[in-house]
Parts: C-alpha cells; sequence; structure tokens
C-alpha cells in the first residue's frame, strides 16, 4: 500500500465501494454506516461479503481512543437504560474472538459490573460453567471458563456483546443454552451495528416471549445488507479469480514474505505486568481486577516508549486473537504519552482476501502459522492493513501461552512483520491460570451397577448399568408437551421422558426386514471397531456404553472380543446428556474400580458430533473437580457418517436397526434421567425399567441376529480393520458443516433441532415433534422405516442433492401446541 493509496482512503473513498460496484452489495441504514463499516470478500460458501469494522480493532488499525471510546459509550448507555441499582448486578459476556475487548470496554463503561468472555481455547485445570456453539462457524464450540463460578449464576442482567448483529442466531444459541442452566428475568445485547435482514428482526422478540424474559438491544446504528440476485456465486468467482492471480504475489493479494534474518530486528520490552492481573476476560475480570490495571498502565505504556526507536513516528499495537483488551490499554495509554500516531489492530483466523484499493477494507494481508498450540489444530493466521501501511513500529502482545518457538520462526507473526516494518518490539503478557478448586468432599460408597433381569432384558454380565432405578416414577409426559417446554427453556429434555411409543405391526414388519438385510453388514462394523479398539486403545479394555443408543454396540463388541479373542471384557452403561456431561458419579466409581486409561466410551453412531463434543468438554470438567486424569475423551462408534472421530467401524450412513425402537431394541430401558429433585449430588442419573413391554422385547433377538454373523464375516473384518488401520481416520467435522448449511437454509435458529443421519431421523419421529425429513435423492431400502414414519405422522420427506447424509430429520423449530393438528400430525409453519 502507498502513501498515496492512504491518502486516497482518508481522503472520502468508501471503503465498500469496490465490493458495491461488483458484486451491487448496498449498505441501507443510518447515514453513520458507511464510516463504520467497510466491505471485503472471503470464501464461504454462505456469504461471499464480509462486513469489516472501522472501529472495533480487529482488521483495520485504529487509534485505540476510538476502539475502547466506542465500548465505553455503548456501556453507559447500557447502565442509562437499566438504571444504577440494576445495573449494579449485572454481568457482561463477550464474544471470541472478535468481541472480546468491545465487550471488556462495555464492560468499563457499565462500571462495576464483572466481565467474562467465551472462548475457544481450553485451558487445563480449568472446569465449565457453561458452552454453546456459533451457529455458522465450524470452530471450536464457545466455552465459558470463570474461575469463580457463580459468576453466571446471579439473577442480575446479563449483557451479551459481539460487533455485529446479522441473524441473531448466535445470541439465540448463546441464551438458550445460558437461560436453561441460569435463568434470569433480562438480557441485554449490545453490538456495533444491527444489521438484521426484515425477516430476523422480530425473531428476538418472540424468543423474549418464548423465555418470559425481557431482552433489550442497543447499539450505535442499524441497517441492513442488500443483495442482488447471484452475489454468492460472483463474489465466489471473483474471490477464486483474484487468490488466483495474487498466489506468491506478497502481501498485496495472500502471504506476505518473510525473511529468516529479519526475526534480528525483534526486541523484547519487560512491561512488568501486575501479579494476578487477568490478561483478559477469559476466566473473568472484576472491577477490583480493572483497578489494578489501570493503576499499572501508565508505567506499562512508558516502558514501551522508552523502548521505542527514537524516529518512530507511527507505531501499531498488534494484539492476538482473542487477546485484544490488554493491547488494546496499552495502546491507549502509548497513545497519551507519546506524540506518535498509535493505532492498534489483532491478528485473527478468519481468511479474508486483501485487495490493494482505496475502496476495499482489507488492502495488505500477512499470512504466518499458529502459534499457541490451538485446540483444533495448526493452521493459518492473518494480520490485515499491517504490511505497507507506513508503520515505523508494530508492538506485538501476546499472552506467555503463544510466545512460543512457532512465533519466533522465520515464517511465525515476529518474522512476518519484521520484514515489512522497520522495528519490531515483543510484549508478552502473562496468561492467567485459575487457582484450582479445593475438591469437595465425595462419598465413601457409590452403589453397585445394576445388571438384569432386575433391571434390564439383557443377561447379567453382558452390562452393567451405573445408573438408579426411576421404575416406580412417573416421569413421562406428552411428546408435544415436552416439546414445547424444551424449546422454550422451561425444561431441559432429560428431565421428562416422551411416552414410549409402540410401533404398528407394518413398522414392526419392517424392522424384522431390515435387521435381515442388514445383520451381516452390522457385525462386520461390529468386528472391525473392536479390533481397532485393541488394537490402538487398550489389549483388555473397559467398554463403557453412553447410554442407551451406545449399550447394545457395547454388548456387541464385548461378544465380538468374546468369540474373537476368548477376552471376557468388563461392559458398563453411563449416562451423559448434552448441555449438562456426563454422570460424575459414574466417572468416579469407574476411576476406583478400574485403570481410566483402559475405559473406553461406546456410542452407536455420530451425527453432528455433539455428545463427541459434551465428552471432551465433561472429562476436562471432571479432571479439574476430582484430580483424576487418564480417561480418553475419543468415542468409538459403530457408524461415523458426521466424521467426528478416529475409532469406528464404517462412515456410511445406513440403517442400524437399533435405532428403528426405543426400549424394545435397548434392553427395556428408559433414555436416561437428570433432575434436580431425583438424582443428588452423590447420585447417579437414573433410568425406568420398562417391566410391562416384555412382551414386546426384541433386545436379545437383535444381538443374536448380529453376533450369528460372526463366523461368516471374520475375513472380512480383518480385512477392513487392516485398512482403517492403515488408513487416514482424522476427523473432518463434515456433518457440522452440513448441519450449519442445512440450519441457514430452512431458518432454523438452533442447530439442536437438525437430526442429521438415519438413526438421529429415526429418533426425531419417534420421540420428538418432526417438521421435515430431508431425504438424499436416490436413497433406498435404509429409509423404508423412515418414509412409514413419516406417512404414520403426516410429516413431508424432501428429496435433496448432494446431502452428505442418507437424511436429515427436522424437529419443529417453531414449536407450540398448535403446531399440530387436532390428530396430533405435524402442519407446516
Amino acid at each position: 500500500m502507498t502513501e498515496r493509496a492512504r491518502a486516497e482512503g482518508r481522503a472520502g473513498v468508501w471503503s465498500g465501494s469496490w465490493v458495491a460496484e461488483r458484486l451491487g452489495v448496498e449498505l441501507a441504514g443510518d447515514d453513520s454506516l458507511t464510516g463504520l463499516l467497510g466491505l471485503a470478500l472471503r470464501r464461504n460458501p454462505k456469504r461471499a461479503h464480509l462486513l469489516v469494522s472501522n472501529v472495533l480493532g480487529k482488521h483495520v488499525p485504529q487509534s485505540p481512543a476510538v476502539v475502547h471510546g466506542h465500548g465505553v459509550a455503548l456501556g453507559r448507555r447500557v447502565r442509562d437504560l437499566l438504571g444504577a441499582e440494576t445495573a449494579g448486578h449485572a454481568v457482561v459476556l463477550g464474544y471470541a474472538e472478535t468481541a472480546t475487548g468491545l465487550g471488556h470496554s462495555v464492560a468499563d463503561g457499565l462500571g462495576a459490573a464483572p466481565y467474562l468472555h467465551s472462548t475457544r481455547r481450553p485451558v487445563a485445570g480449568v472446569g465449565r460453567a457453561g458452552g454453546f456453539e456459533e451457529s455458522h462457524s465450524h470452530a471450536t464450540s464457545h466455552l465459558l471458563l470463570p474461575e469463580d463460578p457463580a459468576l453466571l449464576a446471579g439473577d442480575g442482567p446479563l449483557v451479551l456483546v459481539d460487533d455485529e448483529f446479522s441473524t441473531g442466531n448466535t445470541v439465540l444459541n448463546t441464551v438458550r443454552a445460558l437461560h436453561e442452566r441460569y435463568p434470569r428475568k433480562r438480557y441485554v445485547v449490545v453490538a456495533l451495528v444491527d444489521m438484521r435482514s426484515p425477516a430476523d428482526a422480530g425473531r428476538l422478540e418472540d424468543f423474549a416471549r418464548e423465555i418470559g424474559a425481557r431482552v433489550d438491544l442497543v447499539t450505535v446504528a442499524s441497517g441492513t445488507v442488500r443483495l442482488p440476485p447471484g452475489v454468492l456465486e460472483k463474489g465466489q468467482e471473483l474471490v477464486a479469480r483474484y487468490e488466483a492471480g495474487r498466489a506468491g504475489a506478497g502481501v498485496g493479494g495472500g502471504a506476505g514474505s518473510g525473511a529468516g534474518g529479519a526475526v534480528g530486528r525483534v526486541a523484547r520490552v519487560d512491561l512488568r505486568w501486575p501479579d494476578g492481573v487477568p490478561d483478559g476476560g477469559r476466566h473473568g475480570f472484576t472491577p477490583a481486577h480493572r483497578e489494578r490495571l489501570e493503576n499499572a498502565l501508565p508505567g506499562m505504556a512508558a516502558r514501551i516508549a522508552d523502548a521505542l526507536h527514537a524516529g518512530a513516528r507511527r507505531v501499531l499495537v498488534l494484539g492476538f486473537e482473542e487477546l485484544m483488551y490488554a493491547p488494546l490499554r496499552l495502546a491507549d495509554a502509548l497513545e497519551r504519552t507519546t506524540d506518535a500516531d498509535v493505532r492498534y489492530s489483532t491478528t485473527t483466523r478468519s481468511p479474508v482476501l486483501a485487495v490493494d484499493d482505496p475502496g476495499y477494507a482489507i488492502r495488505t494481508r500477512l499470512v504466518f502459522p499458529a502459534h499457541d498450540d490451538p485446540a483444533d489444530g495448526p493452521g493459518e493466521r492473518y494480520a490485515y492493513n499491517v504490511a505497507g501501511a507506513g508503520f515505523d513500529a508494530v508492538v506485538a502482545v501476546v499472552d506467555s501461552a503463544a510466545d512460543t518457538p512457532a512465533l519466533h520462526a522465520p515464517d511465525g507473526l515476529l518474522g512476518r512483520l519484521a520484514a515489512h516494518v522497520p522495528h519490531v518490539l515483543l510484549a508478552v503478557v502473562p496468561s492467567y491460570v485459575p487457582h484450582a478448586p479445593h475438591a469437595p468432599e465425595r462419598p465413601s460408597m457409590l452403589s453397585e451397577p445394576l445388571r438384569g433381569p432386575d433391571f434390564s432384558s439383557y443377561a447379567s454380565d453382558e452390562v452393567g448399568w451405573l445408573l438408579q432405578d426411576f421404575s416406580d416414577v412417573t416421569l413421562e409426559a406428552p411428546t408435544e408437551e415436552r416439546e414445547e417446554a424444551i424449546q422454550s427453556g422451561g425444561a431441559h429434555y432429560a428431565e421428562s421422558l416422551p411416552v414410549e411409543y409402540q410401533p404398528s405391526e407394518q413398522y414392526q414388519e419392517l424392522f424384522h426386514s431390515a435387521l435381515d438385510a442388514s445383520a451381516a453388514r452390522l457385525a462386520r462394523a461390529v468386528g472391525a471397531v473392536t479390533e481397532i479398539v485393541l488394537a490402538e486403545r487398550s489389549p483388555r479394555p473397559v467398554l463403557v456404553s453412553l447410554a442407551r443408543a451406545g449399550t447394545p454396540v457395547g454388548i456387541l463388541m464385548r461378544r465380538w472380543a468374546q468369540y474373537r479373542h476368548g477376552l471376557d471384557l468388563p461392559h458398563y452403561a453411563v449416562s451423559i446428556v448434552r448441555g449438562r456431561g456426563i454422570d460424575a458419579n459414574a466417572l468416579r466409581w469407574l476411576a476406583a474400580h478400574h485403570d481410566p486409561a483402559d475405559v473406553v466410551f461406546v456410542d452407536g453412531w455420530t451425527g453432528k458430533g455433539a455428545i463427541t463434543r459434551e465428552l471432551a468438554a465433561a472429562l476436562r470438567d471432571f479432571e479439574v473437580s476430582d484430580g483424576v486424569t487418564g480417561f480418553n475423551p475419543e468415542i468409538a462408534v459403530l457408524a461415523d457418517p458426521g466424521s467426528c472421530v478416529r475409532t469406528y467401524g464404517t462412515r456410511d450412513d445406513f440403517l442400524i436397526p437399533s435405532a428403528c425402537l426405543n426400549s424394545t431394541v435397548s434392553g427395556l430401558i428408559s433414555r436416561t434421567v437428570l433432575r434436580a429433585d431425583l438424582v443428588g449430588p452423590h447420585d447417579f442419573h437414573g433410568a425406568k425399567f420398562y417391566r410391562e413391554l416384555a412382551g414386546a422385547d426384541l433386545s436379545p433377538a437383535f444381538l443374536d441376529a448380529v453376533s450369528a454373523h460372526y463366523p461368516d464375516v471374520t475375513d472380512a473384518v480383518h480385512a477392513q480393520a487392516k485398512e482403517l488401520l492403515a488408513a487416514d481416520r482424522t476427523p473432518t467435522w463434515e456433518g457440522w458443516a452440513a448441519v450449519e448449511r442445512i440450519s441457514e437454509e430452512y431458518g432454523i435458529d438452533d442447530v439442536n433441532l437438525v437430526k442429521p443421519g438415519v438413526g438421529e431421523t429415526t429418533r426425531v419421529m419417534l420421540r420428538r415433534v418432526p417438521w421435515k425429513v430431508l431425504a438424499r435423492t436416490g436413497a433406498g431400502a435404509d429409509l423404508d422405516h423412515v418414509r412409514l414414519l413419516a406417512e404414520q405422522r403426516g410429516v413431508p420427506v424432501e428429496e435433496v442433492d448432494d446431502l452428505p447424509y442418507t437424511c436429515v430429520g427436522l424437529i419443529h423449530p417453531k414449536y407450540t401446541r398448535g403446531a399440530t393438528g387436532a390428530d396430533g400430525k405435524a402442519v407446516a409453519l
């Protein structure tokens, strides 16, 4: 970027005009929008354009006083809205990575409010207080990791801060997840810009009515983006053309070049960061922390100023991904300390096309490898509008977790900066790690596992259930009533049970024919996954099924190990609940009786991978609470159509007959129950044994039908396992990406209402209020039972091209009791 180009940009050329002229994109709304936002392009299957904030300090270097000032002003507006007394009980929550600094600045303006931001960085030794999904991101789920678990538990207002309010999906997902766990009466959503479409405008208000809470919205400006027909395809073509033309051409259109010797020009500056002050809001930031930081800022800024070259007139303070607030405040203090022209921005994970034109928001791009060992694996990271911007010096501010050899490598961030800026300073802020909590006292004795025939129709040696028997407790509620309570946030799905659906004679016949057709295929998958477990995980594994879908698979794996290797493997079933984790008392029992390193968690299949994520997070929490290590979070599954695990028998999405029925193919056991009035702190989760359904029980018949094929498939299993052991089985999370796309296309706010795969679709038909079924064009007999259920319940089946699953079930997304007719059949929205 030349001085002339910068001058053109300052002379009034809107930094969105390049995209607007080529794609016909318009910003409509407040007059201030074009001053707040520019436009850029990114490669994205859903949206080609990117709104680039000029006042956030992420992609566009800006005066730190402007960046902090916008957040503080928003915080003061929230304080005025709530009133001084109510504001004194508020908690502020910011979104990672983009709004961590903005949220912190809002907390500054609000006054004495504690602050927490979500994070995509799991921290060893720190348990979750919650988490949620960002509905259009394939990156790691948002984690909430406060040092004080009570931070979110109060009943005061929760102020949620994001840079842009575009569809409302992220906020709705957040409020839904948090309201379920920490209900409150008031929420305030804060954003720099409200860019919702007219279709999205009413959803927040509708949702507030559903959960019975007040939700206010505070923004700097509002408007919408007008997109002409075909803009997505045109944008993708434009990105592809420019990326191809600029590949290897330097910072203007792609990777910044670095030089090995340039790293020698990097110097460190010791900030003398105050002891005990967190580097940000990842684990919470209190008013006391804020006071200590404010007192220390002038001294730290003076040390940076002393370390700068005497001729440095234009200085950039560059933060690092989620670490936005500390470098922002350092830049703000430096701006007050020196006569230099100080700017502030941060590095980012987001890949954006760079075009060196004054009418385009992203002028240059530096590319470098991630240097903080991210939980989701290595990848490229970016710094925008830094190279060629005339900076005499850059102060790179990272936390100590990111001060790694990769940061200092020739192609690392420091090397890339030093190749384009005369002087580079490195300032390292110590990564704050909360003190480990004292482990609470545990009861000395836990109940022994329940076993058949007293609990379940399985033989006593087939499985031990680490559960309580709730057979005498009335837990069932009508499906429609349960759905309304679940979606409104009034109840969790694990607090009640659906009325046990008894299929028609026609459906029972279909189950038997499906079992006859698939038993050998199931036997091969069972054998393959068991062989992988024995080869890679443990020579004598302890199988722990996730009840209840995993239980038949665990029994079949145990039978294969017995048949093929003469092993008598222990097998248990435990409860795991989405949003609430695995039964910690079951883990304690397992740790007391077995080596956790030998435990292999087993499930039937993967859909979008929600339980995979839930288990990993729950085991991290358990390590914190109990100090027990060794449990491996990787699940072994029969089928992995979502590509969410490494240990599987097949990745085909086909009919697993045990998904066709409820308890009558799962040992007559209900799904698990977790309810505060029934499950105490030292109790296992619960379930019911439906003894009265013994006449319809097909559980032993299903197991026998599959295991009878073991001798026939031995050679095929050997070949399949050998092939899988040699293959690259790295999860691609293709299922999660498909769910997000479907959620967007069908206007479903909550990704948990999209259930991919034959098994999950069957569950929707049997247990929930289905809206529609998406079937891959040409799907055959594997969907006969789904089509039959759909016909019986009046649910439309749509054929879809290029569906990665055989089918996807959609739960009714705006459910009330009026969403079904008098006959109980689903009706259109």
